[in-house]
C-alpha cells in the first residue's frame, strides 16, 4: 500500500479525513467532530457539551519552566474555554493522566492542587478519569461536560455576511511568553548559575502558564441579550481560528491589523527583545484561549461600550479571508500556527 505522511494532511486535515468517514447513528447526536464540543441532545430543556483535549510533556508543555500547580490549572482552563466558545457553561470534568514513575506522589500533589483550584475558579466538577503509567512523559487528557439552552447554543458555522467579527482580550501575549520562557531556559542551560528574569514580564509569561477561559463573557452576553452568530476559542493563533469560522460559515472576511488587540508588553517586548511583529505573534502565536466570535449588527450598540471586547473586522459575502494591513494593503489570511506533525 501506498504511504502518506501525516506531514501531508497536517493536524486539521487529519481531522478532516476522520469526519468524513465518520457516520452519527443516533438522533441525540446533534454535533460532532468538527466544533469546539459535541453537541448531545439529552432532554428538551437543554444540549450537552462534550469537548475533549490533550497536553503532552514535550509536546504542549516543558516542566523545566512550567509549574505543575500552573499545568494543572491550564488544563482545566483549556477544556473549559471549549466549552465556552459553544456559549455553554461546564459543569464537570474527568481526568486521564499517564504518568512515569520519575513524579513522586508530592508531585502530583502539587497538579492537583492546580487542578483543584481551576475547578474552584469555574465552578466545575471533577468526576472521574484513569491513571496509567507513560514511558515518555506525562499526558493529561480531560474531558469537560457542560450544557447550554437549545435556543443558545453556538457553532462555528453561523456568521453571516455583514456579521462583525470580536474578540476578547488581548492577544499574541502567550506566544511572546514562550519566547521569554525558551530564552530563560536557554540562558540557565548555558550558564546554571544565572537566574531568571522574569518579574518585568510577568503578564506575558502568566498568559502562556496560566490561561484564563472567558467564561465571564458568556455570563456578560446573556446578561446584555447579545446571542454570538458563530463563535470559536483561540487556542491555534487568531488567523486560524478566522479560517474556522470564514471556512464553515461559507463567508469571507476582512480583518484590520491595527484593530488586533495587543497588550502593551507583548508589544514591547515583541519588538524590542525578540524583533517580531506583534500582530503577526497575535494572528499565529496561538495558546490565548479568548473568545473568537461574530454578532448581527443590530447588537453592536449593546456592546460597543464593552472594555474587554474589541472589533476587529466583518464578514464579507466574498469568500476570501483578509488582513488589511496598517498600511492599508490587503493581504490573504493564511493559518501558520502550530503545525502537530
Amino acid at each position: 500500500m501506498p504511504r502518506t505522511e501525516l506531514s501531508q494532511l497536517g493536524e486539521f486535515g487529519l481531522i478532516d479525513r476522520i469526519k468524513a468517514n465518520t457516520n452519527l447513528l443516533n438522533q441525540t447526536s446533534l454535533k460532532g467532530i468538527g466544533d469546539d464540543a459535541a453537541v448531545i441532545q439529552t432532554s428538551s430543556d437543554f444540549y450537552q457539551l462534550i469537548s475533549t483535549d490533550m497536553l503532552v510533556e514535550h509536546i504542549h508543555f516543558d516542566l523545566s519552566f512550567h509549574p505543575l500547580q500552573h499545568l494543572g490549572y491550564k488544563a482545566v482552563a483549556v477544556n473549559v474555554s471549549d466549552i465556552a466558545a459553544m456559549n455553554g457553561i461546564a459543569e464537570q470534568i474527568t481526568i486521564s493522566l499517564a504518568i512515569s514513575n520519575r513524579f513522586s506522589v508530592e508531585a502530583v500533589d502539587a497538579l492537583y492542587q492546580g487542578i483543584f483550584a481551576a475547578c474552584q475558579d469555574y465552578k466545575v466538577d471533577l468526576v472521574g478519569g484513569d491513571v496509567t503509567s507513560s514511558m515518555s512523559g506525562l499526558v493529561i487528557s480531560i474531558t469537560a461536560i457542560g450544557k447550554v439552552a437549545p435556543e443558545q447554543v453556538v457553532y462555528r458555522s453561523g456568521a453571516k455576511s455583514g456579521d462583525i467579527l470580536c474578540v476578547t482580550g488581548d492577544l499574541g501575549g502567550a506566544y511572546i511568553g514562550l519566547q521569554i520562557l525558551q530564552r530563560e531556559k536557554a540562558e540557565f542551560l548555558a550558564n546554571p548559575k544565572m537566574q531568571p528574569k522574569l518579574e518585568e514580564r510577568a503578564y506575558t509569561v502568566g498568559r502562556q502558564l496560566k490561561p484564563k477561559a472567558r467564561t465571564d463573557i458568556i455570563y456578560e452576553l446573556a446578561e446584555l441579550q447579545v446571542k454570538p452568530t458563530a463563535m470559536i476559542d483561540i487556542s491555534d493563533g487568531l488567523a486560524s481560528e478566522v479560517l474556522h469560522i470564514a471556512t464553515q460559515s461559507g463567508v469571507g472576511v476582512m480583518l484590520y491589523e491595527d484593530k488586533i488587540p495587543i497588550d502593551r508588553e507583548t508589544y514591547e517586548v515583541a519588538i524590542d527583545e525578540f524583533k517580531l511583529v506583534p500582530s503577526v505573534c497575535a494572528m499565529n502565536g496561538g495558546e490565548d484561549y479568548e473568545l473568537l466570535f461574530t454578532i448581527q449588527q443590530k447588537d453592536y450598540e449593546k456592546i460597543k461600550n464593552h472594555d474587554e471586547i474589541s472589533f476587529i473586522g466583518y464578514m464579507t459575502e466574498d469568500r476570501s479571508v483578509n488582513l488589511i494591513t496598517s498600511g492599508g494593503q490587503k493581504v490573504p489570511i493564511t493559518a501558520q500556527g502550530w503545525n502537530h506533525f
